[in-house]
C-alpha cells in the first residue's frame, strides 16, 4: 500500500513519508491518562490528536491496532522518583481504596472521551494489570548491565547506556548538559547518578500499591510500563508512539533507552507529539492549578467561563489549530469555534436539500484535492479546516442560485464532507452534541417559517421585523430562492 502521508517524528525532526513496517497493518501508542482527577482540556486535545490519527489511518484503508493505556500505578509526585503515588494521595484524602479512586475516574474519563466522540481504543491495557511484563523487562535490562539494585530498589544506569547509546536524542539534550543542569536531592543518595530513574521502587510501609519481586516487596517506575506494554501487544518494533509535548522528556525518553537497554534496538519508528493548551500563555495543567476540567466547561461551571461549550464546540477549537501548535484558550476563541461549527454544520445540511442542475460552476474536484493535501501534509486540521469553511461560501452560493452543480459533483461534494467532518475529524451534527443545540435550530426554523409565510401573504413589514429582530440576536438570515438560509455570526 502507498499513499501520500507524511508525519512530523519528533525523533529525527522532520516530516518522514509514513511507511508501516507491515503495511497494511499499523501499531498505534498513544500514553492514557493517570487517574487521580477529572480530565481537562490539555487531556481532550491528547486524545482527539491521536483519535484523528486513528481515524485518518483507517480513512487510508489501514487494519489499526490502537493501545491507549491507563496509568493506575508509579507516577509519583515528581520526576526523580520521591514523594507519594498520585493515586495514592488522592485515595487517602478520600478515604478510598487506590483502585477505587482509579475506577472512578476512569469511568469519568470514558464518559468525556465519548461525549467528544473520541473511538475507543483497541486495547487499552491498565499498569497494575502488567506487572509480571514489567519485572521480566526489568531482568533482561539488569542482565545487559543497564541497571542496578539498592536497597530493594532498581534504578536505570545512565551513564552507562550512554557510553553505547545516545541518551537524549528525542529531545536532543546531552548528559553531560544534563547533569551539570542537575542538582543532587535529598532522597536520592542511593542512585549513582541523579539522572538514574527508578525501574522499581521498594515500597514504604504505608504504600498500599505492593507486590511481590525478586527485589523486594515494591512497585515499577512510572516510565516502565509504556515500554512493557506497547511491545507485549504491538510487538518489539511498532509504527507509531504519540503523547503530550510535557511526556518527551523525561518520559518518552526513558521509555526509549528501556527498550534499546532491554530488547537490544528501538521500538518506535515514528514519536508523535501534540503542543500545549496555554491559558494567557501558561501550561494548563494541574501541578500549576490553571486547568478547567471537560465537566466544567459543558456546564459552563468554571470561573473563567462566560457560557457552557458543547463537546463539538471543544473538539473544534482543537482541531483548528495544527496538533504541533500551541493553542491559547479565552472565552472569544470558544465562541468563534461555536460560530464555526455550527455554519460547518448548516453547510452541510444544506447539501442536503441541493437540487442538480445541468452544469457545475464551481471547482469541485479542486476543493477535494486541497483537502486530501492538507491531512497529507502531517495531519494539518487547522489547513483542511480553513478548505472546508472556503467550500462553505461555494455550498451557499448553490443554494442562493448563484451557482450550479451536476447530479454527480454533487454527490461528490456531499461524499467528502461527510467523510472528512464526520469520518476523519470525528465532529457530529448539532442534534448528536446537545439537546440546547437541537432546540435552538427548531426554534429559528420555525421563527423562518412564520417570516416565509408573511412574506408569502405579502405583509413584507412582518417578514422584515422578524429578520432584523434574529439580525439583532446575531442571527443572519439569507434569502435563497426556495426558502431562507441562517447562520449565528
Amino acid at each position: 500500500m502507498t499513499n501520500k502521508l507524511f508525519i512530523y517524528n519528533t525523533l529525527t525532526r522532520k516530516k518522514e513519508r509514513f511507511d508501516p513496517i507491515n503495511p497494511p497493518f499499523v501499531g498505534l501508542y498513544a500514553c492514557g491518562p493517570t487517574v487521580y482527577g477529572d480530565a481537562h482540556l490539555g487531556h481532550a486535545r491528547q486524545a482527539i490528536t491521536f483519535d484523528v490519527l486513528y481515524r485518518y489511518l483507517q480513512h487510508l484503508d489501514y487494519k489499526v491496532r490502537y493501545v491507549r493505556n491507563i496509568t493506575d500505578v508509579g507516577h509519583l509526585e515528581n520526576d526523580a522518583d520521591e514523594g507519594e503515588d498520585k493515586i495514592l494521595v488522592k485515595a487517602r484524602l478520600e478515604s478510598l481504596e487506590p483502585m477505587e479512586v482509579v475506577q472512578h475516574y476512569m469511568n469519568r474519563y470514558h464518559l468525556n472521551m465519548s461525549s467528544l466522540n473520541v473511538l475507543p481504543p483497541s486495547i487499552e491495557p491498565r499498569a497494575s494489570g502488567h506487572i509480571i511484563e514489567q519485572q521480566e523487562l526489568i531482568g533482561k535490562i539488569m542482565d545487559a548491565g543497564y541497571a542496578y539494585e539498592v536497597n530493594g530498589s532498581v534504578y536505570f544506569d545512565v551513564s552507562a547506556y550512554n557510553e553505547n547509546h545516545p541518551y537524549g536524542q528525542l529531545s536532543g539534550r546531552k548528559v553531560e548538559d544534563l547533569l551539570s543542569n542537575t542538582r543532587a536531592l535529598d532522597g536520592q543518595s542511593e542512585k549513582r547518578n541523579p539522572l538514574d530513574f527508578a525501574l522499581w521502587k521498594k515500597a514504604d510501609p504505608a504504600h498500599i500499591m505492593r507486590w511481590p519481586s525478586r527485589w523486594s516487596e515494591g512497585f515499577p517506575g512510572w516510565h516502565l510500563e509504556c515500554s512493557a506494554m506497547s511491545t507485549k501487544y504491538l510487538g518489539m518494533q511498532f509504527d507509531i508512539h504519540g503523547g503530550g509535548m510535557d511526556l518527551l522528556f523525561p518520559h518518552h525518553e526513558c521509555e526509549i533507552a528501556q527498550n534499546v537497554a532491554g530488547y537490544g534496538k528501538p521500538s518506535v519508528r515514528y514519536w508523535m507529539h501534540n503542543n500545549m493548551i496555554t491559558i494567557n500563555g501558561q501550561k494548563m495543567g494541574r501541578s500549576l492549578g490553571n486547568f478547567i476540567t471537560l465537566y466544567q466547561l459543558f456546564a459552563g461551571d468554571h470561573k473563567m467561563l462566560e457560557q457552557a461549550y458543547g463537546p463539538m464546540t471543544i473538539r473544534f477549537f482543537i482541531l483548528q489549530a495544527h496538533y504541533r501548535s500551541t493553542l491559547d484558550f479565552s472565552n472569544e476563541a470558544m465562541q468563534a469555534a461555536e460560530k464555526g461549527f455550527l455554519r460547518l454544520m448548516k453547510a452541510i445540511a444544506q447539501l442536503d436539500v441541493l437540487k442538480p442542475e445541468s452544469t457545475t460552476t464551481i471547482d469541485v474536484n479542486g476543493l477535494a484535492d486541497r483537502c486530501n493535501r492538507a491531512m497529507e501534509d502531517d495531519m494539518n486540521t487547522a489547513k483542511l479546516i480553513g478548505h472546508l469553511l472556503s467550500g462553505v461560501t461555494q455550498i451557499n452560493n448553490l443554494a442562493e442560485g448563484k451557482e450550479t452543480i451536476t447530479d454527480t459533483d454533487l454527490e461528490t461534494l456531499k461524499s467528502l464532507y461527510h467523510s472528512l467532518v464526520f469520518s476523519v475529524l470525528g465532529l457530529t451534527l448539532p442534534e448528536a452534541s446537545g439537546q440546547s443545540d437541537k432546540i435552538t435550530g427548531e426554534l429559528i426554523e420555525m421563527i423562518l417559517q412564520l417570516r416565509n409565510d408573511a412574506k408569502t401573504n405579502l405583509d413584507f413589514n412582518t417578514a422584515d421585523r422578524i429578520r432584523d429582530r434574529l439580525s439583532n440576536l446575531g442571527i443572519t438570515v439569507k434569502d435563497r430562492k426556495d426558502g431562507a438560509d441562517w447562520e449565528i455570526n
